[in-house]
Order: structure tokens, then C-alpha cells, then sequence
């Protein structure tokens, strides 16, 4: 493990999630620290089938090359110098996905947009900020 400690953002995509992309460059260099940004896609209902076929080759490429988009973008407007970092497409739940990130790499801070999901989502399940701030394993800092 690097004694420098680790920031990470979770990105999708959204104006909050940049933000928080940013706020967390900012922390990795005042810290002298590590930035993983990340972002995950979540494999949407039937992609694996009835079988438990995966999903067809073009429904994962599409998803795939949008998350790449969401670390690009993410990656370009963030101030990077000084800063070692990394991106990652991870696929999952994203709670649970970012979270176990978390505590697989040591984070030392994790750094995430306060976005708003859909009504239904939020009443089933809770935003994806609120279960991830109730299980991550290093402190977590939500902005708007």
C-alpha cells in the first residue's frame, strides 16, 4: 500500500459528480495524496437473461464507451498536476460497487455528487449518496 493516501470520486456523468471530481483533486493535491476516479455502470434488468446470459455484445460495447466518455470528460476538467492518479470503469450496483473500491484500496476520503434519482428509486432504495455515506469504510463528503 502507497503511504500517500487515496481520494476517490465517483463520477456518472452529471454536473455534481464533476464537481465532485474536481473537489477531490483538490483534496488529493493539498494532501499530496492519490486520485482514483471512477465510475460504474450498473447492468440494467434482463441483460442476463432468463439463462443468465450476459448482456449482447452491443447493449455492454454502448455502456462500456459511455462510461469511458463520463472518465474523459471528468479527467479533462479536472487540475491534475502534482497529482498520481488513475480511472476505472467498474460494473455493479453502484453503492455497492464504489464502496467496496473503497475498502479494497484504503481510501482515505471518498468524494461524490448529491444527485437526485428518480422518485421511485429514492422510495425503493434511497439515493445511491445516502447508501453509500451509511456504508463506506473512510469518511465521505457529498457536494451539491
Amino acid at each position: 500500500m502507497d503511504d500517500n493516501p487515496l481520494v476517490v470520486a465517483a463520477v456518472d456523468g452529471s454536473e455534481a459528480s464533476l464537481h465532485a471530481a474536481r473537489r477531490a483533486a483538490f483534496f488529493a493535491q493539498k494532501l499530496q495524496g492519490r486520485l482514483h476516479v471512477l465510475t460504474v455502470v450498473r447492468p440494467t434488468e434482463g441483460w442476463w437473461g432468463i439463462g443468465g446470459s450476459g448482456p449482447a455484445a452491443e447493449a455492454m460495447t454502448h455502456a462500456l464507451t459511455s462510461a469511458q466518455t463520463i472518465l474523459d470528460e471528468s479527467a479533462a476538467s479536472l487540475d491534475l498536476e502534482g497529482v498520481e492518479w488513475e480511472s476505472s470503469i467498474e460494473i455493479g450496483d453502484p453503492a455497492t460497487t464504489v464502496t467496496a473500491l473503497c475498502e479494497d484500496r484504503g481510501a482515505e476520503l471518498l468524494v461524490i455528487g448529491r444527485r437526485g434519482a428518480g422518485l421511485f428509486e429514492r422510495m425503493m432504495m434511497g439515493s445511491t449518496a445516502d447508501r453509500i455515506a451509511h456504508t463506506a469504510p473512510c469518511p465521505v463528503l457529498i457536494v451539491p
